[in-house]
């Protein structure tokens, strides 16, 4: 079997039949062509047989809602999220022999977290290579972390689907070491609240709500106590100098509970 007849049947069983793939003008192309160049240098990875494969991965839903275009990137990016998880996990796997299946999951939650993939997407400047409709555009949509990494994901997807498993599993591999790499060396920054939201909506379909407590002090040196509950199960206090930081506080309690349990009770002393 060919790899271009294993391409075509990979497109196929995901609906992306050839002909269905959105068209790709001359300049469109152009920009393209660039950019994989820079993979190509980056990662060592072969271009992509189907331009039109690299372009849906960044066509951004907007495109569809605004204009009733009817491709989009959501369902590379589903494809792509799944690739992701499984070639983390087994980097980390062969890479971290002596840590517990806790650890590894803790580990695995920081360098797929939203805020790690939307800053490899901007170091990749994909931002600048969306299409998104007009709205979303002026809304600010190309700094937003969740497109950015919708569409990290999805241009893996697209990967996988053009040149095969090992292709995509070179390029992962090359995202995600450093990353790992900077969490094992505690170089990394935790954004709590976000990895908080992403492990309720995934473990229990919820999100957490944050509650302020307490705030002491004058206009010019306030101080905060937050706490924060899951499914009735609350967290706290989480203290900072103004309600953001308050928030990342109680959000660490939380999230670090849940991702490691431990008998932990509610410390109410401040109120």
């Amino acid at each position: 079997m060919t790899s271009q007849f294993q391409g075509e049947s990979l497109l196929q069983s995901y609906g992306l039949v050839r002909q269905e793939l959105p068209e790709v003008d001359p300049g469109r192309r152009k920009v393209l062509t660039a950019f994989q160049n820079v993979l190509l240098s980056k990662f060592k990875i072969s271009k992509f047989k189907n331009l039109g494969l690299l372009n849906l991965a960044l066509i951004h839903r907007s495109v569809s809602n605004e204009v009733g275009y009817k491709h989009n990137n959501e369902r590379l990016e589903f494809l792509g999220d799944a690739i992701l998880g499984a070639v983390t996990a087994s980097l980390l796997y062969e890479k971290l022999s002596d840590k517990t299946e806790g650890d590894l999951a803790k580990i695995k939650s920081v360098v797929v977290s939203e805020d790690t993939l939307s800053g490899i997407a901007r170091e990749l400047q994909i931002d600048t290579l969306l299409l998104l409709g007009h709205g979303e555009d002026l809304s600010g949509g190309r700094t937003k972390k969740a497109i950015l990494a919708d569409a990290l994901e999805a241009l893996i997807g697209a990967l996988y689907l053009d040149a095969g498993y090992k292709v995509a599993y070179t390029f992962v591999s090359g995202l995600m070491l450093p990353e790992i790499n900077r969490v094992l060396d505690n170089r990394h920054y935790l954004d709590y609240k976000s990895l908080l939201q992403e492990l309720t909506q995934h473990v229990y379909k919820t999100c957490p709500v944050y509650r302020l407590l307490k705030r002491s002090g004058p206009d010019h040196d306030r101080f905060f106590w937050m706490e924060v509950s899951v499914k009735g199960q609350v967290f706290g206090p989480g203290t900072g100098r103004n309600k953001k930081n308050a928030e990342q506080e109680a959000a660490k309690i939380a999230y670090e509970h849940l991702i490691n349990p431990e008998p932990q009770g509610k410390d109410s002393s401040i109120l």
